[in-house]
């Protein structure tokens, strides 16, 4: 019972401490002491036991040692974007041929496309960044919209569709013997459900903004650049391709680190065709590294307190009384994924704590691999995005530099509200139709 309290009101405390704008380095890290004390484990190293200290720094470090050079390369792929000018030739390109009303749309579609294309949801956001900051700027629209429109374009209707490469849709493979295009027919409907509604929610609340007054606000840490030579766009788009291409091209040889190849390639050609247009070689450098630093700091700080949650009596009750839900299969293994997923602040964490359990008793009473398959994807994409999620965090904070205050209420629109309908329409055609 203890345990129980402790967990639920660590993860309230995290959530609230997140929103206020508390150091994750410290926030973190205390909250999952709190979980460890209230459930028994020991604080400090022992040969036999696992500890707080060892089971938070086993996540941490874990993670950083997974996605360090990604975070690295992808960091510095976007400063480069950003220094060399290549992202504001992009963004001029776009609002010339599209026009201004069309700056988010832009934003969403690039997102897509690489997201669609095997690059990471955390790379995606460090590469197109820049060039949604020119957009919103050119456009004049409230810069706090960015982290959601960002979100939107990456971690819901792309992510867990059928045929993306993200980990998200691969992970069930291995359990259900199915494969990436898994219930494609309804998958593409689900999908063009999710684009449509939440495109449509997003316009609507950033013209309800600027409604009220609200613009794009100018800060000194912008790059400031009132008169300058861009390069073509064209020299912007190509190493974006080049990422593009080599992403798609290597990922089934060298799964993860095709993204390390692609992003090295990506950041070696923008260097190489825009060498002259920047602005300043070093500084485009330092502060990539630095960025990159803050970004998976951040992240590994709130994964490193899933990996103490993960160690309580409290959790394991409750994956085990999320994967025994009574009811129609989809819908239990909908919630167990969903549930685990927010938990634990991670799509594929939910899906690889809840698929052992939850893939060999449903297909046991006969439920379609390939539906299960589908639905086990969509719904880690629901929840999982509370405001401790890592990708939230770098996003919001690293990212796009703004607080949970400002930017989390249109970002859960988009990736909490309209996944959870996503959810509803594909459990609906699959039961009813």
């Amino acid at each position: 019972m203890l345990s129980s309290v402790g967990l639920a009101c660590a993860l309230v405390a995290l959530i609230l401490l997140t929103l206020r704008g508390v150091n994750l380095f410290i926030s973190a890290p205390l909250c999952a002491l709190v979980v460890a004390i209230t459930s028994g484990i020991m604080v400090f190293p022992t040969s036999q036991e696992v500890s707080f200290i060892s089971g938070y720094m086993s996540g941490f470090s874990g993670f950083v040692q997974a996605w360090f050079f990604m975070f690295l390369l992808g960091s510095l792929f976007g400063k480069f974007m950003e220094n060399t000018g290549a992202a504001d030739a992009i963004a001029g390109c776009i609002v010339n041929t599209l026009g201004m009303k069309y700056a988010v749309l832009a934003v969403v579609l690039s997102c897509a496309v690489l997201t669609y294309g095997g690059v990471s949801v955390f790379i995606v956001a460090f590469s197109v960044y820049p060039m949604a900051l020119s957009l919103f700027k050119d456009a004049n629209l409230p810069r706090r919209f960015i982290p959601a429109t960002l979100a939107f374009g990456s971690v819901t209707f792309t992510m867990t569709s059928a045929g993306s490469p993200e980990i998200q849709n691969w992970i069930p493979i291995k359990y259900l013997n199915t494969s990436p295009y898994a219930a494609w027919q309804e998958s593409i409907i689900v999908a063009i459900f999710m684009a449509l509604l939440g495109y449509a929610l997003l316009t609507w609340m950033i013209k309800k903004a600027q409604a009220k007054g609200e613009v794009f606000e100018v800060r000194d840490s912008d790059d400031h650049r009132t008169t300058r030579d861009l390069p073509h766009p064209i020299t912007g788009i190509l190493p974006l391709l080049v990422v593009l291409g080599l992403s798609f091209s290597l990922h089934d040889a060298l799964q993860q680190n095709a993204l390390m190849v692609a992003l090295l390639g990506g950041v070696l050609s923008l260097f190489i065709i825009n060498f002259k247009f920047f602005l300043n070689l070093s500084d485009a450098v330092n502060s990539a590294t630095t960025g990159a630093l803050v970004a998976i700091g951040n992240t590994a700080a709130v994964v490193g307190f899933g990996a103490v949650a993960k160690e309580t009596p409290a959790f394991q009750e409750a994956v085990a009384l999320m994967t025994q839900i009574p009811g129609n299969e989809l819908v239990g293994a909908a919630i167990a994924v969903s549930v685990i997923a927010g938990l634990t602040g991670s799509a594929s964490g939910g899906q690889a704590i809840a698929l052992p359990l939850v893939a060999p008793h449903y297909l046991d009473l006969g439920v379609d691999n390939s539906e299960l398959h589908r639905v086990v994807a969509i719904s880690s994409g629901a929840i999982d995005t509370l405001p401790h999620n890592g990708y939230v965090v770098t996003t919001v904070r690293a990212i796009c530099k703004e607080t949970h205050q400002a930017a989390y209420g249109p970002l859960a629109i988009l990736t909490v509200v309209v996944p959870l309908l996503g959810l509803g329409s594909i459990l609906a055609l699959f039961i009813w139709f």
